[in-house]
């Protein structure tokens, strides 16, 4: 990258707006110049908006602390002072949809961390390590936009991260049912123990709308590109229970797996560690070296020990054994605000620079 890409952040002051700006002080590729957020927020430094509001372990970075906040709703001004955008607005689903589609039409791409435009038929819902290929319906969208360079993509769910990429290690073998529990960090629902006390030594078995996501999205993410669109895998069956848990980062799942081809627990193994995507192959700047790690120990993976893996943006994976119901069992664990959102979304957007779809205006 010759020269950095002008970067804005729609949402900025919110914690998974906090994320991205933590994430990418210092990147070698994009530089944050623009912050954006709600009327209230704007014309106050990003520093005076968030206040004492700031959820991330590392400090503001001092690049952003000056930067003046603009209203999200002021399309034309913030997308003239950008090559990109990243969105992580906090409003009602249509409202997010109207203006992530009133970016891309000024010719900015979005990348979305938000869940208005999963469905959207020609919108690429990616993984980079899993469904790279899906950024082709980019040009269709482009022609419903009436658009030469804007468009919008997005990241799925964060409750997915933890199984899915691992059931793509092993689609050789054909995965017909799948039973997964996650057990979900608090930041998922933008919040620390500080702002939901309620949450000190309980659990919550329900989060509103997260057990569809977790059930559907990955048949979208492992679905074909056909006429300018992505129809939806039909297999595995997948049913999911999502629950609330006193952890900070990280969501962890355990998952039941019957497979078509029945493979060893060594061939499992060895389709784990070795996998490997586009961003490895790129080697992105925000690419996890390993994407996968298989981890012996009978305790493990565990958030406190193992959710910064991969500086947070790798899988861990543990307990895999034979089940008495099912061929297999296992657990995984992924860090929900970096790989399953700010830095999921960032690994999409270096792709899409990789691959010229996101570039200097």
């Amino acid at each position: 990258m010759e020269k950095k890409l002008r970067v804005g952040i729609l949402g900025a002051t919110g914690m998974v707006g906090q994320r991205f700006i933590s994430l990418l002080e210092g990147h070698p590729w994009f530089e944050v110049v623009t912050v954006a957020a709600s009327p209230r927020s704007a014309g106050k430094t990003y520093e005076e908006a968030v206040g004492d509001r700031w959820k991330m372990k590392k400090p503001m970075p001092e690049g952003v602390k000056k930067l003046i906040v603009h209203n999200v709703n002021e399309v034309e001004e913030v997308a003239s002072t950008v090559d990109f955008v990243f969105s992580a607005v906090d409003m009602s689903k249509e409202e997010i949809r109207a203006i992530e589609d009133a970016y891309a039409k000024t010719e900015t791409p979005v990348v979305s961390n938000n869940s208005a435009h999963r469905w959207t038929p020609d919108v690429p819902m990616v993984i980079p390590e899993v469904n790279p290929e899906h950024f082709e319906v980019i040009e269709a969208q482009k022609k419903r936009l009436g658009t030469t360079r804007g468009f919008v993509a997005v990241k799925p769910n964060c409750s997915i991260q933890s199984y899915a990429p691992v059931l793509t290690a092993w689609m050789e073998f054909e995965p017909t049912e799948v039973v997964a529990t996650t057990y979900q960090a608090i930041s998922g629902a933008g919040k620390t123990f500080k702002d939901w006390p309620e949450m000190v030594e309980n659990i919550i078995p329900y989060i509103g709308g997260e057990e569809e996501k977790s059930e559907q999205e990955p048949l979208r993410i492992w679905g074909k590109v056909c006429d300018g669109k992505i129809e939806k895998a039909s297999a595995p069956v997948i049913t999911t229970q999502c629950i609330r848990v006193p952890v900070l980062d990280g969501h962890t799942a355990a998952v039941f797996v019957n497979f078509k081809k029945k493979p060893t627990k060594e061939q499992l193994i060895e389709k784990l560690v070795n996998y490997r995507g586009l961003p490895q192959e790129l080697e992105l700047p925000s690419a996890p070296k390993q994407f996968i790690q298989y981890l012996e120990e009978d305790n493990r993976p565990q958030v406190a020990l193992d959710v910064d893996y991969e500086n947070g943006m790798g899988i861990s994976v543990g307990r895999l054994r034979e089940d008495s119901l099912y061929d297999f069992k296992f657990i995984g664990l992924s860090h929900n605000t970096v790989r399953g959102a700010a830095g999921g979304a960032i690994l999409c957007a270096e792709t899409l620079a990789a691959q010229k779809y996101i570039q200097a205006k």
